[in-house]
C-alpha cells in the first residue's frame, strides 16, 4: 500500500498541482493585498474618504464607530465592505487567469499553424528538410515536390 501511495505521490501531475496551489496561494496573497492596500484605499478617497474593510452593518443595536470594535464586543454584524473587497479580489484573480489561459491559447494556435519545415524520408523514416533531394542519413534520393 505505502509502495502505491508513493507511485500516486510522484506522479508529474500531483505534483505540479501541489506546486499550483502553492503558487496559487501565494498569488491570492498577492492579489488581496493589491485590493485592500492600493485599490480600495482611492476608491474610498474619491466616495467621499470611505474605508470599505470598516463598512458593516450592526445587527446588535448597539453603536460601534468600526468593525473592529464591533466584533471586539461580539456583536453580529455583516461585513459589507469586506464581501466587496473578496468580490474585487475575485474578478481581479478571475481576469488574470483569463489572460494567462488567453495567451496559452494564442501560443498553442500559432504553434499549431505553423507550416512544416520537414517530411520523413520514405526509406529510412528520419526527418528531412522540405527541399532534400537526397536523405543524408540513408543516402537514398527522394522525390522533390
Amino acid at each position: 500500500m505505502f509502495k502505491e501511495f508513493k507511485e500516486f505521490a510522484m506522479r508529474g501531475s500531483v505534483i505540479d498541482l501541489a506546486i499550483g496551489i502553492i503558487i496559487g496561494t501565494a498569488f491570492g496573497k498577492i492579489v488581496t493585498s493589491f485590493v485592500n492596500d492600493l485599490i480600495m484605499p482611492p476608491i474610498g478617497l474619491l466616495l467621499g474618504k470611505v474605508d470599505f474593510s470598516n463598512l458593516f452593518i450592526n445587527l446588535s443595536g448597539k453603536d460601534y464607530q468600526t468593525l473592529a470594535e464591533a466584533k471586539a464586543a461580539g456583536a453580529a454584524t455583516i461585513n459589507y465592505g469586506m464581501f466587496i473587497n473578496t468580490v474585487l479580489d475575485f474578478l481581479i484573480v478571475a481576469f488574470v487567469i483569463f489572460f494567462i489561459v488567453r495567451q496559452m491559447n494564442r501560443l498553442k494556435r500559432q504553434k499549431e499553424a505553423a507550416p512544416a519545415t520537414t517530411k520523413e524520408c520514405p526509406y529510412c523514416f528520419t526527418e528531412i528538410p522540405l527541399k532534400a533531394a537526397k536523405c543524408p542519413n540513408c543516402t537514398a534520393d527522394i522525390k522533390v515536390a
